[in-house]
């Protein structure tokens, strides 16, 4: 009980609408629309809210195919979508992604800190550079950014972006009626950035929120992407696949952050979450086995193409062993696509092996209510999560949860009864930054 007097278990939900997978769709409880109908994702939001949990997760990328899994297919853009939630909602974090590798900063800034303005305080940006290389010939080019470039523009990106959301300190707009004077002028700051990649001058024409600036969020999981994490990241999105690898990532990007003079207690690890919850453990076990069993192996070949830039494995051996793919680009989801080729080697896995390791998501978390909380405790003390985002799609799933997970981890003391706070920092007990501009004038008169 010492270990968790201290933290607080975090809990987020990715809306999915009809699935990232390609089953989810046929349950007959969720709108075949799921994905464009903004009721679902205000209804779910709703009902994230009324659990407390502390945001709901917009995922993003600007590339598909015809066999891209249905949620990807036809959904809203994530900052549309998050803008009207924000008016249905009053306490829960809206988070949603956005690529540095084809957008402008000055954009991203204006956006997201509308959203944070909307919302008073509940804005946070999924930082990504674009796994995806046809996404590329979307936006004017002929070839993706290499891999390594795309992290480095995404660092300067960032900056930039943090740069504009202190464009105005805190008392910028005294808004004195009597005086006529609307803005004190020295508090308004140009940015006048110059970099390798980027070239903006600022300022930005809005103030900064109740929580000072949204909260940076980044999900990286190759080298470049957990430095880049370690760098700038106030929350981190990981898939790790079992309590070991969840284990190893925590220390390592908690390690990166400390040896950057960052504090590594700001920065949230939270993996995602699949259960198969049920009555007994005995009935959630079977229904793992018959979803196990119903699976498509072709479209599981797919799923791991993805990291591949949609690489076609349908042209190998299903049961051979996994194939050479030196010659293939990994300039997509380099980490993910690095562990699949490192894993199948190092286990001597064949493709038909691989494609239900890594086409799906797996899960340690299959079991009654008390089973699922034990396992997301023992993640939580044993320091492999902060939190957990869960995958929201099938009604019934996210119910059962709500309904029958969360009080058990509130009775354990792990996760709150009520908000304590009304912004995304204070739920992830985060500091609000302070003005830079402030900051700096505070060092002058100290010395």
């Amino acid at each position: 009980m010492a270990d968790t007097a201290q933290r607080q278990l975090h809990l987020g939900a990715i809306l999915e609408g009809v699935g990232a997978d390609h089953v989810s769709w046929l349950d007959p409880e969720l709108p075949g629309d799921a994905s464009i109908d903004i009721d679902w994702y205000i209804d779910n939001a709703r009902a994230a809210e009324a659990a407390k949990f502390d945001l709901v997760f917009i995922v993003d990328s600007p590339f598909i195919t015809p066999d891209t899994a249905p949620h990807f297919l036809n959904r809203l853009e994530p900052l549309t979508l998050l803008s009207a939630v924000a008016a249905s909602t009053s306490r829960i974090g809206l988070v949603g992604t956005l690529t540095t590798s084809y957008w402008e900063p000055y954009n991203v800034a204006r956006q997201f800190g509308s959203l944070d303005q909307i919302s008073r305080g509940r804005a946070g940006w999924n930082v990504v550079t674009t796994g995806l290389e046809g996404a590329a010939r979307n936006y004017g080019r002929e070839e993706h950014f290499d891999h390594k470039l795309r992290y480095a523009r995404a660092r300067e990106f960032v900056d930039v972006v943090q740069g504009l959301w202190d464009s105005y300190e805190d008392d910028a707009f005294p808004r004195d009626r009597e005086a006529g004077i609307f803005l004190d002028k020295a508090k308004q700051h140009r940015l006048d950035h110059k970099g390798a990649h980027f070239s903006v001058a600022g300022p930005l024409a809005l103030s900064r929120s109740p929580q000072g600036q949204p909260v940076i969020f980044q999900a990286g999981d190759s080298n470049e992407g957990r430095n880049l994490g370690a760098a700038i990241a106030e929350g981190t999105f990981t898939s790790a696949e079992d309590f070991e690898t969840g284990r190893a990532y925590y220390a390592d990007i908690k390690a990166r952050a400390a040896a950057l003079g960052r504090n590594p207690d700001l920065i949230k690890v939270l993996p995602g979450l699949a259960p198969i919850i049920a009555e007994t453990d005995e009935e959630a076990q079977a229904i793992a086995a018959a979803a196990q069993e119903a699976l498509d192996v072709g479209k599981l070949l797919v799923q791991i193409g993805r990291a591949f830039n949609y690489h076609d494995f349908s042209r190998y051996d299903l049961d051979a062993p996994f194939p050479d793919l030196s010659g293939v680009t990994l300039n997509s989801y380099k980490g993910h696509a690095e562990r699949i080729i490192r894993v199948a080697r190092e286990e001597g896995l064949t493709l038909r092996q691989a494609a239900y390791r890594f086409g799906q998501w797996r899960t340690d978390f299959v079991g009654s209510p008390e089973t699922i909380a034990d396992e997301i405790e023992r993640w939580f003390t044993g320091r492999a999560a902060d939190g957990f985002l869960l995958r929201v799609t099938r009604p019934k799933d996210f119910r059962l949860f709500r309904e029958r997970v969360v009080p058990i981890l509130q009775a354990r003391g792990l996760f709150r009864d009520d908000y304590a706070h009304r912004t995304l920092r204070g739920h992830l007990g985060l500091p609000v930054p302070e003005n830079r501009h402030a900051r700096e004038q505070h060092a002058i008169a100290a010395e």
